[in-house]
């Protein structure tokens, strides 16, 4: 009885796998691969809720493709610093922009905003070094979509 029970446990695994492979496959063939530029320029709000909403649809967008079949950038700029300055004491933020960075999407921090607000990268943001600044945000949004990326804000 309990070589039965074994056996049908590993066949429903070995289906799910099937059914798993066979969706990522459909996935892959249906998407493709995608260039996209993630903007954000507003406040997330004090419970940080459009912050994790917006990263959370990042995350959805690499699931739903495949991270081996996604160059995405996060372009932050004006109000969307706070995305970063809130990280640096909320965990969960820390988590979310973590998670979405090891799997290679690019953030990219606007300079100009920076200097007009005097915002140390090193001090008062979260994970931020000098290679992701760049010069303007706007800028670099124009840039990436001649590029070829899909422009998205959440």
């Amino acid at each position: 009885m309990k070589r039965i029970y074994t056996l049908c446990a590993a066949l429903g695994l070995l289906a799910a796998t099937l059914v798993a492979q066979t969706t990522d496959a459909q996935a892959n063939e249906r998407y493709g691969k995608q260039k996209v530029v993630y903007h954000i320029n507003y406040d997330g709000g004090q419970d940080d809720k459009a912050y994790r909403g917006a990263l959370r649809n990042i995350q959805n967008h690499i699931n739903a493709v495949g991270a081996e079949n996604i160059e995405a950038k996060l372009v932050l700029h004006g109000n969307g610093l706070g995305l970063l300055s809130q990280a640096k004491s909320n965990e969960m933020l820390q988590g979310q922009v973590l998670e979405l960075k090891g799997q290679n999407v690019a953030v990219h921090v606007c300079n100009n905003t920076l200097k007009g607000r005097n915002i140390s990268y090193e001090n008062d943001l979260f994970d931020v070094f000098e290679e992701d600044i760049v010069p303007s945000g706007v800028a670099e949004l124009s840039h990436l979509q001649q590029m070829g990326y899909t422009y998205i804000k959440p």
